[in-house]
């Protein structure tokens, strides 16, 4: 069974006493039975979520009895119960059923001993799950990490990439050791919320779509060129941010800031920034925590900062703006020049994306780099070798929108430009259109790729009134954030 292509997510881990099914209740009731007094809240930690044979220590210390012989009794009263008394918790089945029509494959992992679980295996119907995981098959159960590590390992799937469901804080301990996400759904004691935990009364409505983005979020980058800030659009500011909110944007890579974009346009959406020269500047709905590169760094060049989508999930993103002349389409379309002569053109260029390049570096974070590199790529002219997107994917990055769109002709993607249809010189020549912005990665995953301009921009010079207010077209990509293998 192989994970959805449109569901980062790798596999869901199903807790079964109180989780799945409504024993918890019944395993309290068989503990009574053999306390022989009501339990209280006090008693929590030695019953919920621990395996009979923890409970039944426990129950030995305190009544001077056999802890085997107390853990055997434990067994047939609470399988007794689970015969006869066993349902679905709200909302379980169809979670389980949505799933596998969505083929992300599901496993059992239970404190509980082998012979109980298999009981519930058969109620609930055992072809549901892929793997199950009983207290009878690590050498440690809850709250250890062991049996979510078994499970993953059974199943070839990364921990990071999986959403565990419990509902006590022991089997929440127990996965959120292992590396999953949590679905916390308390049954009978409250879960408290933290970073990477999704607490929630009940089952019913949840999505597979949902618990995706609980294990590997989404992050959508937009890559756009203001053009001179946007000075020449009327009420530009708010225009931007339209359009920023518009694109559903949570980070987004500038060029041509006019040194105050970037922060002007993060005070105004409430999110954090970075400039970078006099040019460059980066907007995040999400924490900055390192600012990367040269701060000083001319009005040509990349700056990058880090950023927390969530503990554990880190990301580079890094803005560029290279060098606009020679432009290569002006030199194939309008003087006829040959590849050689092209890729020879493209020295200033190429040498400001090595410099880029080198300063990003080859570290295990994963890196988004975006800009206008004013240059085509190679992956769209099969007859010139552009070289300076060749270096980039030299250097182990990819162009998300051809990702996205494989074919050159059937979705050219073009960024320049909206409101250039023909050339400014008065001549009345077409402009080349080409695309020449770009976000690329290293080390996520492409969810989606497009470019975006709102409304139908006026061509130049009457362009003070469009709804757009930049030259360029942006591009927009989401991501899955593919997880990082934990330390060990």
């Amino acid at each position: 069974m192989t994970p959805h292509p449109r569901l980062p997510l790798q596999a869901v881990l199903f807790d079964m006493d109180g989780t799945l099914v409504d024993t918890e209740r019944l395993w309290w009731e068989a503990v009574e039975q053999i306390a022989g007094r009501p339990l209280t809240e006090a008693d929590e930690p030695e019953v919920l979520g621990r395996p009979v044979e923890h409970t039944a220590e426990w129950l030995a210390a305190a009544t001077g009895g056999s802890a085997a012989g107390l853990a055997a009794v434990l067994h047939r009263e609470f399988a007794d119960r689970v015969r006869t008394g066993i349902v679905p918790r709200p909302g379980a089945l169809d979670l389980l059923d949505a799933l596998a029509a969505a083929d992300v494959p599901t496993a059992l992992v239970t404190a509980s001993p082998r012979a109980v679980a298999d009981l519930v295996l058969d109620a609930l119907g055992a072809g549901r799950f892929a793997v199950s995981v009983t207290a009878d098959d690590t050498g440690r159960t809850k709250p250890a990490p062991d049996p979510y590590l078994a499970a993953c390992r059974a199943l070839g799937v990364e921990p990071g990439a999986c959403v565990a469901v419990e509902d006590t804080e022991t089997g929440v301990a127990s996965a959120e050791a292992a590396g999953c996400a949590v679905l916390a759904v308390p049954s009978l004691a409250p879960i408290g919320s933290a970073p990477g935990r999704t607490v929630r009364d009940t089952l019913v409505g949840v999505t597979p779509k949902e618990l995706s983005a609980m294990a590997v979020p989404e992050l959508r980058v937009m890559s756009w060129n203001l053009w001179l800030g946007g000075s020449r659009i009327d009420d530009h500011r708010a225009k931007q941010v339209k359009a920023i909110l518009d694109a559903g944007a949570d980070v987004v890579g500038l060029q041509e800031t006019a040194g105050t974009s970037a922060r002007e346009l993060a005070e105004a959406l409430g999110w954090h920034h970075h400039a970078a020269g006099e040019n460059l500047g980066i907007i995040s709905r999400y924490p900055i925590t390192a600012r990367l590169g040269d701060p000083d760094v001319g009005f040509y060049g990349a700056g990058g900062v880090r950023i927390a989508v969530r503990p554990g999930r880190e990301v580079d993103i890094w803005t560029a703006h290279l060098h606009y002349t020679p432009y290569g389409p002006y030199e194939f379309h309008f003087d006829g020049l040959a590849a050689a002569g092209l890729i020879a053109h493209e020295e200033v260029r190429l040498g400001q994306m090595g410099e880029a390049l080198r300063w990003i570096g080859d570290g295990e974070v994963p890196v988004v780099l975006t800009g206008d590199f004013n240059c085509p790529s190679h992956l769209d002219w099969p007859e010139v070798a552009w070289p300076v997107t060749r270096a980039a994917e030299e250097a182990g990055f990819r162009d998300s929108y051809r990702e996205a769109h494989p074919d050159p002709a059937a979705a050219p993607g073009h960024t320049w430009s909206p409101i250039h249809p023909v050339h400014e010189d008065g001549s009345g020549r077409p402009e080349p259109q080409d695309r020449i912005d770009y976000v690329l990665h290293r080390g996520l995953r492409v969810v989606d790729s497009r470019t975006h301009v709102s409304g139908t921009p006026a061509p130049w010079p009457e362009v003070a009134d469009n709804d757009w207010p930049s030259d360029h077209a942006a591009v927009v990509t989401t991501f899955a954030m593919v997880p990082q293998p934990p330390i060990t």
